[in-house]
């Protein structure tokens, strides 16, 4: 089929359009982001009393905003390097983040893994960060042999929210989302698909993954599957899906594999653009809406070229989700995921 010269150019107009209202928004969300910067260098909730400390949000924040084109923001050095020293102030002898508040951890793995993943991402003549020990921390967390699990124990291979290590028969909180961040900061910083740690991990993905190809939140804490139950199983779920296909491409499982195609399938048989799937026309639809913007940020780092949009950005450049129940109402946190998908689009 032949283009005409008129809707050639009609095209491209849109297109450049499009870019360049996609470049304000970016812009001005990343403003907004900086302006958030605390004199200490970290970033701090105001809304969440937990996340206050800016441990685990502040490798969150500087995460999405070296993914911001210089074109659309240039952020000022001299702020990127504060907010590395905060992290590096607030990471203990151990090499984790989170853990320096003595009244209550700040999710540790989490934020240890972020951590490295931002450090490997800045990593400069002027900036050799030294990320050994924060692996070292993330490789003893994890649900195996070396910590009195075994192959067919249900959290095996998985990452908790940190802390002290748990050995049987006490799990704590596990989760896939958790999982997947840890495996992204493993592989970021050098660690090989081969490696015992990785492979080992390929077993609590198998165990998080549905007939369906869609993948649920947690095989050992049923309460936070958010989905519920279908067909005697826990069911399958946008955010868990792709936080599920990401987790599989970090652990270095190739494109034609059976297990990233199914994935894949549910996904695309099941996407909404404002919303995460797999709740629709339940008794836990509001989660669809609360998962928004997590949804939006992970379909987007997929690749797989599904739509996205995002509500209306407020006039200071924030994002919120008025929907509180996965925190998405703070405007830290929504903003991060809205310059992730932005970003993806620029």
């Amino acid at each position: 089929m032949q283009i005409s010269r008129r809707t050639f150019l009609l095209t491209a107009a849109a297109a450049a359009c499009s870019r360049r209202d996609n470049g304000s928004a970016l812009q001005r969300a990343a403003q907004f982001l900086w302006a958030q910067q605390s004199e200490d260098g970290g970033f701090h909730s105001t809304t969440y009393g937990l996340l206050r400390s800016g441990q685990s949000l502040t490798p969150f924040v500087l995460d999405a905003l070296l993914d911001v084109p210089e074109t659309a923001f240039r952020a000022k050095p001299a702020a990127i390097d504060r907010a590395f020293e905060f992290i590096k102030k607030n990471t203990n002898a151990d090499g984790a983040l989170g853990q320096m508040d003595e009244t209550v951890a700040d999710y540790p793995n989490y934020a240890t893994a972020l951590a490295v993943t931002t450090m490997v991402k800045a990593r400069s003549t002027a900036r050799n960060f030294d990320v050994a020990p924060m692996v070292a921390h993330l490789r003893a967390q994890q649900f195996s042999e070396a910590n009195g699990w075994q192959r067919e124990d249900r959290p095996y291979g998985a990452w908790g929210m940190g802390g002290p290590i748990h050995r049987p028969p006490e799990t704590g909180h596990v989760d896939l989302s958790m999982t997947r961040y840890v495996l992204e900061a493993l592989r970021a910083s050098g660690v090989p698909a081969s490696d015992p740690a990785i492979t080992k991990t390929l077993v609590y993905l198998e165990r998080s993954q549905n007939n369906d190809g869609g993948f649920y939140f947690s095989t050992v804490n049923p309460e936070i599957n958010k989905a519920g139950e279908a067909n005697r199983n826990f069911a399958s779920y946008g955010t868990a899906t792709a936080d599920g296909l990401l987790a599989l491409r970090a652990a270095g499982v190739p494109d034609q594999d059976d297990r990233l195609a199914k994935a894949t399938q549910w996904l695309k048989a099941h996407h909404q653009p404002d919303h995460a799937p797999g709740f629709d026309g339940t008794a836990r639809e509001s989660w669809g809406s609360g998962l928004r913007f997590y949804y939006a940020s992970a379909i987007s780092k997929t690749g797989l070229g599904l739509p996205v949009t995002l509500p209306s950005q407020d006039e200071n450049g924030s994002f919120r989700n008025p929907n509180k129940m996965v925190k998405e109402d703070d405007p830290l946190i929504a903003t991060v995921f809205a310059v992730q998908v932005l970003a993806k689009q620029y």
